[in-house]
């Protein structure tokens, strides 16, 4: 186990979650500087590349990583800086944006449940399942029956997941709204940001208080023993990426895997390559 106390962000199951309790700027989990915690997210980085090669290698078990939060929280930070130097062979990133007219043609669940992770697969959601009950909840898309059933089906789905042998990693990525308003200028006077900004990011801004509720009402309710939430404070990234790189160790390390060992003694094929 890594000495990075992540856990103390895990949501427990039936826990009310009121955000505005949650601070978006600590960093309790971590005693010395910030360039002491980009050190210690590069070793965790080297730590995890060993980690996935070896999931991919014994292709035994199944990891999902979620990635939520609001805009500019960090999502793409997260999954450059993470993940750097992992095996493209066995991790793939899933992006869920507008659903296509097949995919609104199916239940809602349809195409997530085909980017799910394969045996030996580390699989990172940039967005989820989880925006049927966010967006679609924030905008009026689905009448209220509709989109508040859905939490009972993706604790189902998640549970599936789980038993079939996926560990399920959920990240809420939690910024305040001061700190999203400094990421948002940031587009618009650094040129090198500037492509990111979509006047739409305003429009969403203004509707903030709807979806704290709508990330609340989620967090409390989809919170399992099979797939906690964590939720992460995220104003600072280098801690963010620190609290999201020692649970991912932690996490596949605690699969106890090993590398598969070939059927005959290797002396067997020693001897054939004349050694």
């Amino acid at each position: 186990m890594t000495d990075i106390n992540w856990k103390r962000y895990i949501v427990k199951p039936h826990q009310a979650v009121h955000l505005s309790e949650w601070d978006a700027a600590e960093t309790p989990a971590w005693k010395g500087n910030k360039e002491a915690a980009l050190e210690q997210v590069a070793e965790l980085n080297t730590r995890l590349e060993s980690l996935q090669e070896l999931l991919f290698a014994e292709g035994k078990h199944k990891l999902l990583v979620v990635l939520q939060g609001m805009d500019t929280s960090g999502k793409d930070g997260v999954i450059r800086r993470v993940f750097e130097g992992v095996n493209p062979q066995g991790v793939r990133v899933a992006s869920f944006k507008v659903p296509t007219a097949p995919e609104l043609a199916h239940d809602y669940l349809w195409r997530v449940h085909q980017q799910v992770p394969a045996r030996g697969e580390m699989v990172i959601f940039n967005r989820s399942h989880y925006e049927d009950v966010l967006v679609v909840r924030v905008h009026n898309l689905v009448p209220d029956e509709q989109w508040k059933r859905r939490y009972d089906q993706i604790n189902a789905f998640e549970r599936l997941l789980a038993e079939e042998g996926t560990t399920v990693l959920k990240f809420f990525l939690h910024i305040d709204a001061e700190e999203q308003r400094e990421r948002l200028l940031a587009r618009l006077d650094e040129p090198d940001k500037r492509w990111k900004f979509n006047p739409g990011d305003l429009k969403e801004r203004a509707l903030w208080d709807e979806y704290q509720q709508a990330y609340e009402d989620v967090l409390t309710k989809t919170s399992t023993a099979d797939a906690p939430w964590i939720i992460v404070p995220a104003n600072r990234k280098w801690y963010r990426d620190l609290l999201i790189s020692a649970a991912l160790v932690d996490a596949l390390q605690d699969l106890n895997m090993e590398y598969p060992q070939p059927a005959e003694d290797l002396d067997t094929y020693r001897a054939q390559l004349g050694r």
